[in-house]
């Protein structure tokens, strides 16, 4: 692709045209082609738009297409995840974001579990916890019963003792809770979640309803741990790359800290049966 040219985005369809043959889109062809893939005309009458209107897409006469015609052209010149999210943001849209409710992967399960020295756990968009490592299930065994970590820090009578930094982490995560409610669509146990609070928790009504907080999560947590007492933790989250719906969430502490070793005798509360769903139930 030509980055110099100004076009990037024509750039962009032109490279992923050719790159296709007939063949691969399900066309019958007869005779000798000219051109290398597809031709314009076949990907116009594939995303259903005019051949006139894709040409000038490719040219650079036209740069602002519609999410609906993204999404059609995504379609028909077969992109995945990464190269339709691209699409989108050539063409200045914000791309929507399909939950289907990914499975964790072993190579996730996998990641997780290599964290023996910090708490490491998956959560979906309505922050309800998929996967942990032996850690992160005896670290949060105090706060079991709720749905979600959200649900936990606002519904559980032992949250405000378990959380020393109380409100900075409620904050933090109402700000996630906003942010991924602003996603298109929406995780579908979201509106569900903010309901349930909303009509539940007086302090997550008056949080949710501040429209000035806002912004990055804060990135560490104070903890008192009723196994083995104060943890000064780093709090940071990770999206995970082809599941849009999963972040991962690490809690480590600094080398040779109190903390770290804290972290380091509560591993063994948690056996291997343990299981985070045991922890955290569904939501209802």
């Amino acid at each position: 692709m030509d980055h110099s040219s100004g076009n990037r985005m024509g750039d962009f369809l032109r490279a992923q045209r050719e790159r296709l043959s007939p063949e691969d889109v399900g066309l019958r062809t007869t005779g000798s082609r000219r051109v290398r893939g597809l031709r314009r005309e076949e990907v116009a009458v594939l995303a259903g738009v005019s051949a006139d209107y894709y040409s000038r897409l490719e040219q650079g006469r036209e740069r602002t297409p519609s999410a609906q015609v993204a999404e059609a052209l995504s379609a028909a010149l077969r992109l995945g995840p990464d190269g339709r999210d691209l699409l989108f943001r050539l063409a200045q849209l914000a791309p929507s974001t399909p939950f289907e409710d990914s499975a964790v992967s072993d190579e996730l399960q996998q990641t997780i579990d290599a964290f023996p020295g910090a708490a490491a756990f998956v959560t979906n968009a309505a922050s309800r916890v998929v996967a942990s490592n032996a850690t992160a299930t005896a670290l949060f065994a105090p706060l079991s019963g709720e749905g979600t970590i959200v649900g936990a820090l606002f519904l559980n009578e032992g949250a405000r003792r378990f959380y020393v930094d109380w409100d900075n982490a409620a904050r933090a995560e109402v700000c996630s809770l906003r942010l991924a409610m602003s996603y298109s669509p929406p995780h579908p146990e979201l509106a569900t979640l903010v309901d349930q609070l909303l009509a539940a928790s007086e302090q997550f009504r008056g949080m949710w309803n501040d429209e000035n907080i806002t912004g990055a999560p804060a990135t560490s947590r104070v903890i008192e741990h009723p196994a083995v007492g104060l943890l000064r933790l780093a709090h940071q989250r990770f999206d995970v790359r082809g599941a849009p719906d999963l972040e991962l969430v690490v809690l480590s502490a600094a080398a040779g800290s109190q903390s770290a070793e804290a972290l380091r005798r509560l591993a063994p509360h948690a056996s291997v049966e343990d299981s985070i769903n045991a922890l955290f139930a569904d939501l209802p």
